[in-house]
């Protein structure tokens, strides 16, 4: 199950914990690893993998021992089906028993993108004392994915409907399904990872693309993985979160990580927030929340801003941010610019000096 394609000085490796065939990368030096913060752990977004933080984990200085799992239905670990009722919390599970067999010394620095960024937030709800810094980017904005409405993540809908699996795009599915590797068409993956992955305007490197590209396809699609089941509702737009998958995993029915403020002020990890300023998936108005594309026109019969608006995706992740720094925790909001929603890919160098900084402590 290990990779034989990783760069100079990242491995590949794969572990048999109790609740997952886990895939994962390794770079850095283990036995220097036991001081606090030298050990990172990089949790990828949706539709991606660990290739996605290959690149950084190349470049960090040997001394930090870093790991950076696929997470469930993801990448080369097991597509074990998603239990969405409990939010992000079989990926949690997922992650403390890795980091149980691993035996990493604590508290470990945490880097989650998008989707990683809620698991990230999951696990220091959980257990904090392991936590030593959370760096999130772009992260999941704590009350989930679509169908809220305000700072307070207030739902536009009693039974949520306009998020969860059903509002997945099916071509994009289906590409995925199908390992699709063309150019063709808006909805193809490599469309897809050009034009909303990354500011549109980013080149990336041939190779690199291609492995990006290997990462998303590799992710598993139906309704225990990726996007996941949907229920039939009578509100706007018909559609409402099911039971199992990951975008049911995030619907704001089973996700709710503004628990994060309620860490005890001597246990709350510091936070570092980067997000970059072109982002399209996770932003005031991203084009992938069905508020911002019914204001846009783009589907039929949207209610109105007083209804369903676009999810205040970055607003509610600062109000949440701020709650928790003035509950005694720490916070920095960091913005690249020119940037999407993958910094870490587009300005690597400036992602890696911020990361050092936190890892420094």
């Amino acid at each position: 199950m290990s990779r034989d394609d990783t760069l100079a000085g990242v491995d590949s490796r794969f572990v048999e914990t109790e609740r997952l065939g886990t895939h994962y990368l390794e770079s850095g030096e283990p036995d220097r690893a036991g001081d606090a913060g030298e050990a990172v752990v990089f949790l990828h977004g949706n539709v991606s993998s660990s290739r996605f933080f290959e690149d950084v984990m190349a470049a960090l200085p040997g001394r930090h021992r870093a790991i950076a799992p696929d997470l469930r239905g993801y990448g080369d670990s097991e597509p074990k089906p998603v239990d969405a009722t409990n939010g992000l919390g079989d990926f949690e599970r997922d992650l403390d028993a890795l980091l149980g067999d691993l035996d990493l010394a604590e508290p470990v620095v945490l880097v989650g993108w998008s989707n990683g960024g809620g698991v990230a937030m999951r696990y220091a709800i959980d257990h904090p004392e392991a936590v030593a810094a959370l760096v999130l980017v772009n992260p999941l904005s704590p009350y989930g994915f679509g169908g809220t409405k305000d700072l307070e993540g207030t739902p536009c809908f009693d039974d949520y409907a306009g998020s969860g699996g059903g509002i997945g795009n099916d071509a994009f599915v289906a590409g995925l399904a199908d390992r699709d590797r063309g150019v063709e068409g808006q909805t193809s993956p490599r469309k897809v990872l050009r034009t909303y992955y990354v500011d549109p305007t980013h080149e990336f490197d041939a190779e690199r693309e291609e492995s990006y590209l290997t990462g998303m396809l590799d992710t598993a699609t139906g309704d225990g993985n990726y996007p996941g089941s949907s229920n039939p509702s009578d509100n706007w737009p018909g559609i409402a979160p099911g039971e199992t998958g990951v975008n049911n995993a995030i619907s704001p029915k089973y996700c709710d990580l503004e628990g994060i403020t309620e860490i005890d002020a001597d246990a709350k990890p510091p936070v570092l927030w980067i997000r970059g300023d072109s982002d399209q998936i996770v932003s005031n108005a991203s084009l992938f929340d069905l508020g911002t594309l019914g204001r846009m026109g783009e589907l039929p019969d949207w209610p109105g801003e007083d209804v369903f608006p676009p999810q205040p995706m970055v607003d509610q992740t600062r109000g949440v941010c701020e709650r928790y720094a003035g509950r005694g925790g720490e916070f920095e909001e960091i913005v690249f610019g020119n940037t999407g929603h993958a910094p870490h890919l587009e300005v690597p160098g400036d992602f890696g000096d911020r990361l050092e900084s936190v890892l420094r402590g």
